[in-house]
């Protein structure tokens, strides 16, 4: 049963998140916390969102704050680090805000960049990392499956674990992964599993090696283990530009997985400058444990007043949407 949206507003807040670097376009993050029965949780689909596609995001909140999660099979999570679309001398900065991190997920396929950036980016990673770390792209499906082949060549020097979401459809990740797999690179299918009406397709067509999955797009913990069941695939947990409340939620997922063989992209409090508890991971790993906010960090980092009506706002909606069954 879906809570009563007063108990959701009874303990709402609205907070803003700065960035220590431009991500995905994000300056600064917001976000919607709300507390239940299990605990805090966090409501945050990015704002160019529908409400058709946040109210999923809005089920795996209360989900997760009112009902009890699947039992833990480990206490910490190996996490990568991920270097954002920076030049090629920032990479060691960022780099360094991640306590032990052994794997670096490396942004790519930036618009308004050109793959010699990208390639500058990536050995500078490997220069720093050494050639025991381990190095992923993700280019958030901006390449066609000529660009993407094109590429991944360009970068096989530097011993690729995988290539996420290089192009945007099942088919062309299918036809590239034939292209490529003379090369021995994965391919990981992110976004063809959390924004696709069928999250099971990549899987059917044969197009991807491994699947990304996030607790919040998914619609909760349960919905994701069920996706990775069904795909038979290995599985990498990621973040959605979480705060420390929505990471811990995607470490209860990365927890309750019964095999867990990539490091997971939880690491991701250390793209802020500031958040309402500290996730950041120390010696490579983050804590399973559930994350409660610190409430002079809830203070601080308040979002202004019409930020927050918008977000009230938006929550109004979407638990509507979750409470006719419209989510998934």
């Amino acid at each position: 049963m879906t809570p009563p949206l007063a108990d959701l507003l009874a303990t709402a807040r609205v907070v803003a998140l700065p960035m220590n670097t431009r991500f995905r376009g994000v300056d600064m993050r917001e976000a919607l916390l709300f507390e239940g029965p299990q605990g805090w949780a966090e409501f945050s689909p990015f704002v160019e969102y529908e409400d058709a596609e946040a109210a999923t995001w809005l089920a795996a909140a209360i989900d997760f704050a009112w009902n009890e999660q699947p039992a833990p099979l480990r206490d910490r999570i190996r996490v990568n680090a991920t270097v954002p679309a920076v030049a090629a001398e920032a990479v060691a900065g960022v780099l360094a805000r991640f306590d032990g991190c052994r794997t670096a997920k490396v942004k790519v396929a930036e618009r308004g960049q050109v793959l010699a950036d990208d390639i500058a980016r990536v050995r500078a990673v490997r220069e720093h990392m050494g050639p025991e770390g381990r190095i992923r792209i993700d280019a958030n499906a901006g390449w066609n499956v000529d660009e993407a082949e094109h590429a991944i060549h360009a970068l096989a020097e530097f011993d690729l674990e995988y290539a996420e979401q290089p192009c945007p459809t099942v088919a062309e990740l299918a036809e590239l992964r034939t292209r490529v797999r003379h090369m021995g690179i994965p391919i990981a299918a992110d976004e063809s599993v959390r924004k696709a009406e069928d999250p099971l397709a990549v899987a059917r067509a044969g197009a991807a090696d491994l699947i990304v999955i996030k607790a919040q797009p998914l619609g909760g913990i349960r919905r994701a283990l069920g996706i990775v069941a069904e795909a038979g695939l290995p599985a990498v947990v990621s973040s959605a530009l979480d705060t420390a409340v929505g990471l811990s939620q995607g470490a209860a997922l990365a927890t309750s997985l019964p095999t867990l063989d990539y490091d997971c992209g939880l690491g991701t409090a250390s793209l802020f400058a500031d958040d309402v508890a500290d996730a950041r991971p120390v010696g490579g790993s983050v804590s399973a444990s559930r994350v409660v906010p610190d409430a002079t960090a809830l203070a601080r980092l308040e979002a202004p007043a019409d930020r927050r009506t918008w977000w009230l706002e938006r929550l109004e909606r979407c638990h509507a949407l979750v409470s006719a069954g419209d989510a998934v």
